[in-house]
Formats: structure tokens, sequence, C-alpha cells
């Protein structure tokens, strides 16, 4: 079995993986796919019941990334079904088509009361904790290709619609809209262009347009690899990477330590506060701006609070974002991340409800 591993690790298509069963059957499969994927491939009624994994022997996430050689075993349960977040793309669980069509074949075969009400309370959820409400449903169903609200949640539910289509199509409803109280209600007004960190007009990006310091220690200049970390009270003093006080730093107190990047400034940006709840942990902050970094967010303050009683820390975030789609996507990946309880959008002051 190894020499046949090692002979398919050195003689395979590039945009292929090839893996192992139990049994020692070869299964080939896109080189993105992951647990999931495999068991779909392996037997539709396995996908449907697959509840973990394990590579070599050992267990990996349902969203582990698949790779030539591996030998899988997929752990079943003895009834149910698949998972509703397996269908949405920002968690990755699902890479191939097969498998994707797969699940939501299973879920069109649900009884369509089961699908509405799941449906539904998936819309209430993600419209919830983003802080949208007031729509007109009826508008938004047909927006979407549905007759009425109803068959729009079944659709949910089945999975035939996804969640991100109906906040695109809801923020298009009031982009459109001559109302501009209801467009400031689902996003606030576009922030002004801000002023560039340097005369030059270069800006950091990364952490985008939190207060950021040049370092006196190394006096970085554009061009120079750079590394930022979070001061207290003073936001974000950028240092260059081979800077001998950032490597200290980086030993002592790595949670502070934040990816940065040169880069231009950002339009069309909409500021949105947000909360994060979590088991408090060390490392937390540095995670949660990772994933902002990731997807060239920019953020504008940050405000953190640990309740020593319960060990909870609570962060109070204001981003700029450019759509609904985003503050969503951003969300899925923060709730991914090791001891997140909640996630959440807040409004400050009186709230504003859209008109229908």
């Amino acid at each position: 079995m190894g020499d046949l591993r090692e002979g398919l690790a050195s003689d395979v298509a590039p945009d292929r993986i090839y893996v192992f069963t139990p049994e020692g059957h070869v299964i080939d499969l896109p080189r993105s796919a992951t647990p999931i994927d495999f068991a779909y491939r392996v037997h539709t009624e396995i996908g449907h019941r697959c509840r973990g994994a394990k590579i070599n022997g050992r267990i990996v996430p349902l969203t582990y990334r698949l790779k030539t050689g591996h030998q899988i075993e997929i752990l079943t349960a003895t009834r149910g079904g698949p998972s509703r977040d397996w269908l949405n793309p920002n968690l990755g669980f699902v890479k191939t088509s097969r498998a994707r069509a797969k699940i939501q074949s299973w879920f069109k075969h649900q009884a369509r009361d089961q699908n509405l009400e799941e449906g539904r309370a998936l819309f209430d959820k993600e419209f919830k904790r983003l802080d949208i409400e007031g729509l007109n449903l009826t508008t938004l169903a047909k927006a979407v290709n549905y007759q009425n609200p109803e068959d729009m949640y079944a659709a949910l539910g089945a999975g035939d619609l996804r969640i991100g289509q109906v906040l695109h199509q809801a923020q298009q409803l009031f982009g459109e809209s001559d109302d501009e109280e209801q467009l400031d209600r689902l996003l606030s007004k576009p922030k002004p262009k801000p002023p560039s960190h340097k005369d030059d007009g270069i800006t950091v990006l990364g952490v985008g347009n939190l207060k950021t310091v040049m370092a006196n220690c190394c006096h970085p200049v554009h061009g120079d690899q750079i590394i930022g970390y979070i001061t207290q009270g003073r936001g974000v003093t950028i240092h260059r990477q081979d800077c001998p006080n950032i490597l200290q730093l980086r030993s002592e107190e790595p949670g502070r330590i934040v990816d940065v990047e040169w880069g231009s400034n950002i339009h069309n940006r909409y500021p949105v506060n947000i909360e994060i709840e979590a088991w408090d942990r060390s490392g937390l902050l540095k995670d949660v701006i990772q994933v902002f970094s990731h997807d060239r967010v920019n953020v504008l303050a940050i405000n953190t609070l640990t309740n020593k009683d319960d060990n909870r820390a609570r962060l109070k975030i204001t981003l700029e974002v450019d759509s609904l789609e985003s503050l969503g996507r951003i969300f899925s990946r923060i709730q991914q991340l090791p001891n997140i309880v909640d996630v959440k959008r807040l409004r400050d002051g009186t709230r504003k409800r859209a008109r229908s």
C-alpha cells in the first residue's frame, strides 16, 4: 500500500487527487475535495449519514482538504441526513458539484412544511444578526423569482436558494429605492474618502483605517516588509518585519501581532458596528483581525472587554464593508473560530424601520 501511495503522489493529474477507502480501493476527486465529497463519491447514503472522518486513522474536520495518498474512513450515524451548513459555500464543507447536487436533492424530498419552517428560521436568523427589518417580503420573494415569501422560505429550506442571493437582492431593492432612509437603514451611508496616512497617498491596509502609527525605532517606508502591533489606545504601530523590537514583541505578546500591507484607499465602504462574544483565550483578537485581513476589510475601531467571573470576552468592532453579502461572509468565518459564542450586528441610537 505504501509503494502505491508514493507512486500516486508522484504521477497524478495536477487538478485531481487519488485517495483510498479503508478496503484499499482508489477514489479520484478534484484537488479541493473534502471528506464529505469523498463520502458522496463512495455512496449517496454514506454521504447523507456522514458525521465525521478519519484520515490515516486520525480524526479530522469535515472541512479538511484531502490529499493524494490519504486513506479515508467515514464515520456515519444510523439515521438522519445532511446538514444545511454543508450547502453554505463560505463554510467550505463541500467542493464538488456532485456532492452539492446530492445534498440539494435530499432536502427537496423532505416535506414542504419542514423545508418552509427551516427556511424561515434560516432567513430570520440571518436577517436578525445583520439587523435588517421592515422589508416587503413579497417584493423580496419576487426579486429572487418566487411568487410569495412561503415559496422563498421553502426554497431556502430545500437548498434551491442561497441566503446570499436573498441578501444581494435585498440590498439591490434598497439601492433602487428613492427613499434615502431605507438605504440608510440597510447600510450606513458611504464614508467619505479618508485622508491617507502619509502625504504621498500611501495607506496601510489589512487593518484598514484603524489608526496607525509608524514606529520610530525602525521607520518603515513604502516597499518594506511590514507588520503591525496592537497598542493600548493608540491604534496599531507599524514596524518593519526585521525590527528587533517587533521580534521581541512577537515572542512576548503574539496575540497583539497582526498582518498588514501597503495599499490604496478603498472606496464605497459602509461603517457597520458588530459585537463578538467568545470564551476568552490567548490569540482571540489576533484571530478575529486575521479574518478581517483575509477579506481586506477596514477596521475603524475595536473595544474589548473581558469578564473575569465567567471568562467571556466581548469585542465591539466598527468595520467598513461593501455589501450585506460580505458582512454575512465575515460572520460565517468568525463563527468558525475556536471559542466563539455569538456574533451579531449592532445599531447605535434610535432604530429606524424601513418603509415597505
